[in-house]
């Protein structure tokens, strides 16, 4: 095979002109971009492509389709098909919008693991594939290990040849795999420089005997894995090349030499860009590329002016100055890479594929878990990660970043609001004005916590490191003598900056994944444990890091939950169906599963006039899932403190329970609604004061005995939360904000809403047009009148949520009764309440369970350990154990007046039923 491609290379080559193979190593220019046919920019492209066949091209950036488009427009110009490259050291995102990005090198290094690397690389080629591009211009094989370099840093994978060698060979396997060719750069080394190659000459002292022993290891390493390329490094050698300061480029010792001679490379030398100052500023764009070519490169990249370099090139061969011969060998493997990847049968794009390859959610599930894995925590001093709300409940967040867009950070701010309520963000950049540095001052010294991320972006002519303008608004911050956490999402060094932080993390960068990636592990929703794979002189030494387990719930997609998007799309049918058959006006589903939040919806309106579309973020009244939320909770908690036992009688708490038959009550019947209290009484006829709705509960007699079966009883639970209070000493609302709702991070959990302001109240649906009792559109109030009536916090009802917030108590039930590190109630406390007993009638202590014969609300698929609780303005909470999973819903079918609830049951059994259907990760 290897010979057929090397005759036809030499059949096409013996067909060529000398200007025709001189054309053949020069690679030009082109933005991924929309061009009509008659642009200067597609012109000129046509004029290099179809006049002088120029044999490649390397875009830089642009759109996905617009790429593909015009690679193929200029495949058609092209007699030869034209070789397309594209740096792609981050993934393909690097250079085309709506693609994967990863995170650099350097921060799949703090992964601690090189499948990471193959990953990477693999699906960065699989999609430069589908958009047509043949060569990829990564991995830096660099080795970082000076920290004022001012051009590698990040995209170098480590100061440490044995990583840099490992990672750099695992990620060229990945791309290999595809069929792309990878790229090795900078040969011969550019880790040890301070001088941006990009604006100036760097010059680097070293010794051949030093080369061997660190800069050359992971070339070697590559090399023998088999890396289809190498690309050369704009920097001069003189104690290696004689005392010349010539750039290794256009060196032949180094290039020739030591490369293929020596090093025993014979796939393709492609030189950095030509254009860049370390070259063109000291040599003429022929003499350059002539001088390349003399090197041992094979492709001149990016020449200051291609014709001017194919013409002297051309007369260097006919003054003798370069043989024919060499220009050959080179032409000669870029015609055969060409036939090896199939361009002489079709060098077109699928335009149809792209959409099937291209940034999936496979793919993009990959890059989020590397993202999440990179992230590394160096300092944490005064445990302050994982950052609680109760403990910092005001946190102030100052971005730190050049330039003058005005929006660097909007994203990490986004993703911060996701877990915590009370968040001030603000911006310094190049367009901050000293007002807004104070009003960024003012709000740290009212913070409990200070977050200044570091968003100083590695790019060619700037500094890594804060002006001194930053310098001095930093110390502003420093003097307030408030925690700080300080997070790098570019040079790892930065941290420097502010040595004393409470907390050091470093996130690689803010693109891509990273900005979900930090904010989850600064709130520990996801796993802290990468590992440093440089120094940071004064401060670190290579492999710190502090692992942090997970202890939250993290927003993320469904398929890291184990489900299927496309089928949890049915949710979308249901819901949306419901609406339509006015079953309610709008609501609400959050599906949670394995640690993960993974669906959060809003369908529907706030009510029938449908000018207020529901939000996933706005506020129900949940009506009796009050009972277990709450009531259940408190009592739970206070069992475990051992305030509380299930046996204890209820006349230890409320006198008027010691006559009769109700001095056997104990708090478990009250429970598990088998205390012989009846199911229902109006009383607010009469009784319209908490102290009268209690008496009139008091003194209702029993339907029949303790114990004797199930009667489900709003009534058992007005009294259990007059016992929490009795215990706990303080109203029912403020024992749960204060030891559970505030903590636990359910900070949207609360009763009587409309106390907290307009903007709360505008989040909330309304849940009855009540004409009898209060004559008013109830909104913000309780729906239940005698929960009402007691002032709107009730043992039964008077709760409001949402979706949100109950996704993280389905959490703490699945946990068993812990949640952020913190266990509330032990594993033998939530088995005692949640187990299915056949002494307890079919319910649990404050919970339901799933039905076990006929229609069941919990959905037919459900295991049978399920259990959860419904509430009458329409809503649900459903867990299954032995899935892992939460499925809440939240609805106001309530309005504008009651009905049937037959709508809502056939509602909340086909979600749940919809939701097991989606479960992508089932083993048995």
């Amino acid at each position: 095979m290897r010979n057929h491609i090397q005759e036809q290379a030499l059949h096409l080559l013996r067909d060529m002109s000398l200007q025709e193979k001189i054309a053949q190593l020069i690679v030009i220019r082109a933005q991924g971009n929309y061009y009509s046919e008659d642009a200067d920019e597609f012109l000129h492209l046509s004029r290099m492509v179809n006049e002088y066949q120029v044999g490649g091209i390397i875009f830089f950036r642009g759109e996905i389709y617009n790429q593909a488009v015009l690679h193929n427009k200029l495949q058609r110009l092209s007699r030869i098909p034209l070789w397309i490259s594209q740096d792609m050291e981050f993934g393909a995102a690097m250079r085309i919008s709506g693609t994967t990005r990863f995170t650099p090198a350097m921060g799949i290094a703090a992964t601690g693991n090189p499948h990471n690397a193959f990953e990477k690389g693999r699906i960065t080629a699989l999609e430069a594939r589908a958009i047509g591009v043949h060569q990829i211009y990564a991995p830096v094989v660099d080795i970082n290990n000076n920290p004022e370099n001012p051009v590698i840093n990040v995209r170098s994978f480590s100061e440490d040849p044995e990583t840099v060698s490992m990672y750099a060979e695992s990620f060229i396997k990945g791309v290999q795999s595809q069929g792309i060719v990878a790229t090795a750069k900078h040969f011969p080394g550019h880790g040890d420089t301070d001088v941006d190659s990009h604006i100036g000459l760097p010059v680097v002292q070293h010794t051949r005997e030093r080369l061997n022993q660190l800069e050359l290891l992971p070339f070697r390493r590559v090399i023998d894995a088999g890396v289809g390329s190498v690309m050369s490094a704009h920097i001069a050698f003189p104690n290696i090349t004689e005392g010349i300061n010539r750039p290794a480029t256009l060196e032949p010792g180094l290039m020739h030499g030591l490369l293929r001679d020596e090093l025993g490379f014979d796939g393709l030398i492609v030189t950095d860009g030509l254009e860049m100052q370390g070259i063109a500023s000291n040599y003429a764009p022929g003499e350059a590329a002539v001088l390349a070519l003399n090197a041992g490169a094979d492709v001149l990249l990016l020449s200051p002016d291609e014709l001017t370099a194919i013409f002297q090139i051309k007369e260097a061969v006919q003054r003798g100055e370069i043989s024919e011969s060499r220009i050959d060998d080179s032409v000669l493997r870029i015609l055969a890479l060409k036939i090896d990847h199939g361009l002489m049968r079709n060098a077109e794009v699928n335009i149809n594929r792209i959409s099937r390859v291209v940034n999936t959610r496979a793919n993009q599930l990959t890059a989020d878990r590397i993202a999440r894995e990179s992230i590394t925590v160096l300092r944490n001093n005064r445990d302050i990660l994982p950052i609680r709300p109760d403990r910092f409940p005001k946190i102030t967040v100052i971005a730190i970043a050049g330039g003058r867009t005005g929006n660097v950070g909007s994203e990490f701010r986004s993703e911060l609001s996701k877990y915590h309520p009370d968040i001030s963000f603000h911006l310094y950049d190049e367009r901050t004005s000293e007002q807004e540095l104070n009003e960024a001052i003012a709000s740290a010294r009212q913070a409990n916590l200070i977050i200044v991320g570091s968003f100083l972006p590695l790019t060619t002519g700037r500094p890594i490191t804060f002006n001194r303008e930053q310098q001095r608004f930093v110390r502003r911050i420093q003097q307030l003598g408030r925690p700080k956490v300080v997070i790098s999402f570019s040079s790892p060094y930065v941290v420097n900056e502010i040595p004393d932080a409470d907390v050091h993390i470093l996130s690689w960068t803010s693109l891509g994944s990273h900005s979900a990636a930090t904010a989850a592990a600064l709130f520990g929703a996801s796993d802290v444990s990468g590992r440093l794979p440089i120094s940071i002189p004064g401060l670190y030494v290579r492999g710190e890091g502090i692992e942090i387990p997970k202890t939250i719930l993290r927003q993320d997609r469904p398929e890291a939950a184990g489900l299927s998007t496309e089928k949890l799309y049915e949710i979308t049918r249901i819901m949306n169906r419901a609406v339509q058959d006015s079953v309610f006006p709008g609501g609400t589903v959050a599906v949670v599963r394995n640690g993960i939040l993974a669906w959060n919806e809003g369908y529907g309106y706030h009510d029938y006039n449908k000018r207020r579309p529901v939000r996933s973020t706005d506020i129900y009244d949940i009506a009796s899932l009050t009972k277990p939320v709450a009531t259940t909770t408190a009592v739970m908690m206070l069992a475990e403190q051992g305030r509380l036992r299930l046996d204890q009688t209820v006349q230890s708490f409320i006198p008027g329970f010691r006559s009769g038959m109700k001095g056997d009550i104990t708090i478990e019947h009250l429970l598990n609604h088998t205390s012989g209290l009846p199911a229902y009484r109006l009383y607010v006829d009469q009784f319209q004061s908490r102290e009268a709705i209690l008496q009139a509960v008091i003194s209702e007699p029993l339907l029949q005995p303790p114990g004797e079966g199930v009667i489900y009883s709003d009534l058992g639970f007005i009294l259990l939360a007059e016992i929490v209070e009795q215990i706990t000493e303080m109203p029912l609302d403020r024992f749960l904000n204060t030891q559970f709702f505030y903590p636990i991070g359910m900070t949207d959990t609360l009763f009587n809403p409309r106390r907290r302001g307009r903007w709360t109240l505008n989040r909330i649906p309304p849940t009855e047009v009540d004409r009898q009792w209060r004559n008013t559109i109830i909104r913000g109030d309780v729906h239940d009148e005698r929960a009402h009536f007691m002032g709107g916090i009730a043992g039964h009802a008077g709760l409001f949520s949402t979706s949100g917030n109950l996704a993280i108590y389905g959490q703490f039930l699945l946990n068993n009764g812990s949640y952020g590190g913190r266990e509330y109630v032990s594993d033998a406390i939530m088995r005692t309440f949640t187990s299915r007993e056949a002494s307890r009638g079919g319910r649990a202590l404050g919970f339901d369970l799933k039905s076990l014969n006929g229609f069941t609300t919990a959905g037919q698929l459900s295991s049978n350990d399920t259990f959860g609780h419904l509430g009458f303005t329409g809503t649900s909470l459903w867990v299954d154990p032995q899935r892992n999973l939460a499925v809440i819903i939240l609805t106001n079918r309530t309005y504008p007046e009651r009905g049937t609830s037959a709508g809502i049951n056939q509602v909340r059994a086909r979600v749940m039923d919809a939701v097991i259907e989606a479960i992508t990760d089932v083993t048995d």
